[in-house]
């Protein structure tokens, strides 16, 4: 199993990732919210554990960032009088959280209750038209058709899955995929969103994956 640790506190981080790691985990530990937002959206992780109180964006910018495109369990570490991060940790899409300070016995068990539940969920499918992406098996088809994506494009289709119907801009787009500032010298966006044309929508006769001038992008069905 891999994990992905966000943590900025340095003893704290290490200690986790000792024990983690002494129980079988494969660990991965990001000091930072910009990096462990970054870690989360590239890796390929069972189980994020993030603490609430980070340095570059807090926690709940890290979970909104995992969330708009992983489906994978997070466990939120908050600080013990404040209900009001479990509460709003939990509304934004936290599985579980766990308070500080904490004994490791706890932590393991949390972990293997939400890695249990997350095999028993995880089997999330969207389908637009003839569009279809299953995000366990990390497939995307259209008209029966297997789409060949790099892991950014699935990424990308993905968020423009689950958001259908929603323009999104390039801001958020740089930053939820890429885990990026947005500069609007950096044409990532744009290269990515024409790379995933190519495949998803020009061969077929037509098209989901629309430009709206001056706002963003949108995926949806027009020819209705």
């Amino acid at each position: 199993m891999r994990i992905l640790v966000v943590e900025d506190e340095q003893k704290m981080g290490d200690y986790v990732r000792k024990g983690l790691s002494e129980n079988g985990f494969q660990v991965d530990l990001a000091r930072d919210g910009l990096q462990g937002r970054a870690m989360a959206l590239a890796g390929d992780y069972d189980i994020v554990l993030l603490d609430v109180m980070l340095p570059g964006i807090d926690g709940f910018a890290v979970l909104a960032g995992v969330r708009a495109v992983k489906t994978m369990p997070v466990l939120m570490l908050t600080a013990k009088d404040e209900i009001d991060d479990r509460v709003r940790g939990l509304q934004a899409g936290a599985d579980d959280y766990l308070l500080k300070p904490f004994a490791f016995s706890e932590l393991l068990a949390r972990l293997h209750a939400l890695l249990r539940r997350g095999k028993l969920q995880e089997t999330t499918q969207y389908q637009l038209a003839g569009l279809q992406l299953n995000l366990v098996a990390r497939r995307a088809a259209r008209d029966g058709v297997r789409l060949d994506l790099t892991a950014k494009e699935f990424a990308l289709l993905t968020l423009l899955m689950r958001r259908t119907g929603q323009v999104l801009s390039r801001t958020m787009l740089a930053e939820q995929v890429w885990g990026m500032n947005f500069d609007s010298e950096t044409n990532v966006v744009e290269v990515a969103i024409r790379r995933l044309r190519s495949k998803m929508d020009d061969p077929f006769e037509s098209r989901l994956l629309h430009t709206v001038r001056g706002m963003g992008y949108v995926l949806e069905d027009r020819s209705a």
